[in-house]
């Protein structure tokens, strides 16, 4: 019910309130509570919550109740030592019992102890799995929303460019009329706009398929329509060494798999466990009535409490402790390489993002300056057209490079944005 009115809320505030869009922290939000996968984890490390417990781990006593009740029709023959013979052809037996039973394990060399560390352990890795999966939609819902953002501004620049082929296309009608150029140069021009309108509806399906990407990270319908801003803002990161040095402590995969070696390690001890003796405590208390109706017992009801215990000493089991301890001391070994391995593999990913970031900005702060020197080369050129200094041919390459020049920009804004999102996925921060 939750979920449908989330949904709900979102197509109504999409729709009523079209004129304040839908903010990348709205979008996150949003993900937080609707997310697939994000249910999934929750439910996961909920799951290792609810196992561990002392009774999960065996420290705690167990009581049952039975009942029972048998009849039976029986032909009796028996022969007593004195040589005297009892013989009921018809009888019929009445079994009522029933029994309280109490087992608690008092002693297993510490094993009860360290199952429940391991539970803890398991449950702590489990908030780190699900925080980890949290990190991990944090990053493909910016990515996503900020493509569309992208694919928009995509659109605003195809639009600007199809105003200037237009202009283009009427200086070549007045030309041509006026006898100062060939027909051809007419016709070339009404083709690139038409091509430049061909892109821009492309470009509008572009859009709707990025949105139901979107929709799809936020758990909503595909057909939910909300708008997004109208730019991708200025990126920032802090210092690479100050992060390098929070890696080990704060990114989520790191923590996981040290986390697993714990986890291994207390698995090892617990099978090592399995060498010491077993001490067990029972009681309980039984009733039992039994009728008869023919022999020498009519009636037996017996009622009273029961109380033992069992010790058990492992002697030998064909080394089948030894093999579990091996496979433990293997599956620890394992754990220790999956981490050095995530250490590296985090560094690498970190560093990567760092340089990938501070490239991008070098080519925005480039692709800043050639954009406008491209369209005051535009402008220029459709001056010169107007005047018949130039040709078709020259404006032309100069809107596609005003064209490519702006697709640059935005991929450059879009990549920097991207670049900053996974640093800040890395040292866990969702702000």
């Amino acid at each position: 019910m939750k979920k449908i009115l989330l949904i709900f809320a979102l197509i109504f505030w999409a729709n009523v309130r079209a004129q304040q869009p839908l903010s990348v922290n709205d979008a996150i939000n949003i993900a937080m509570k609707s997310n697939f996968d994000i249910l999934v984890a929750r439910n996961s490390a909920d799951m290792d919550r609810i196992n561990n417990t002392k009774s999960n781990a065996g420290m705690l006593p167990t009581i049952s109740f039975n009942g029972n009740s048998t009849y039976s029709y029986n032909h009796v023959y028996q022969k007593l030592s004195s040589g005297a013979i009892n013989k009921y052809p018809t009888q019929s037996s009445t079994n009522i019992g029933a029994d309280a039973e109490l087992s608690w394990t008092l002693y297993d060399g510490g094993k009860m102890f360290i199952t429940k560390s391991k539970l803890t352990e398991i449950q702590a890795l489990g908030e780190l799995q699900f925080k980890s999966n949290v990190l991990d939609v944090f990053y493909k819902v910016t990515a996503a929303y900020y493509d569309i953002v992208r694919q928009k501004q995509e659109l605003k620049s195809m639009n600007e460019v199809i105003n200037y082929n237009k202009q283009r296309v009427l200086i070549a009608q007045t030309g041509f009329k006026a006898g100062q150029i060939d027909k051809t140069e007419l016709l070339q021009a009404q083709i690139d706009l038409n091509v430049a309108t061909e892109n821009a509806i492309n470009q509008k399906n572009t859009i709707s398929e990025t949105q139901k990407t979107l929709n799809r990270l936020l758990g909503c319908d595909a057909v939910t329509a909300f708008e997004v801003s109208d730019s991708i803002p200025e990126s920032a990161v802090p210092e690479k060494n100050e992060v390098l040095l929070k890696l080990e402590s704060c990114n989520t995969d790191i923590l996981a798999y040290k986390k697993q070696v714990d986890v291994a390690k207390l698995a090892l001890k617990e099978t090592q466990k399995g060498y010491y003796p077993t001490l067990k405590f029972q009681g309980g208390y039984n009733l039992s009535l039994i009728t008869n109706t023919e022999g020498s017992t009519l009636k037996n009801n017996t009622h009273g409490i029961q109380l033992g215990g069992t010790l058990s000493v492992p002697i030998y089991n064909f080394g089948e402790t030894k093999r579990k301890i091996s496979l433990a001391k293997v599956d620890l070994l394992s754990s220790s390489y999956d981490l050095d391995n995530v250490r590296l593999q985090v560094k690498t990913d970190m560093l990567n993002a760092y340089t990938d970031f501070e490239n991008q900005q070098q080519l925005l702060q480039i692709e800043k300056d050639n954009s406008k020197l491209a369209k005051e080369n535009l402008e220029i050129s459709l001056k010169r057209l107007q005047l018949g200094q130039t040709t078709s041919l020259e404006v032309h390459q100069a809107q596609e490079s005003y064209m490519e020049s702006l697709t640059r920009l935005i991929n450059f804004e879009y990549n920097l944005k991207i670049s900053e999102t996974k640093i800040k996925q890395l040292i866990s921060s969702l702000s």
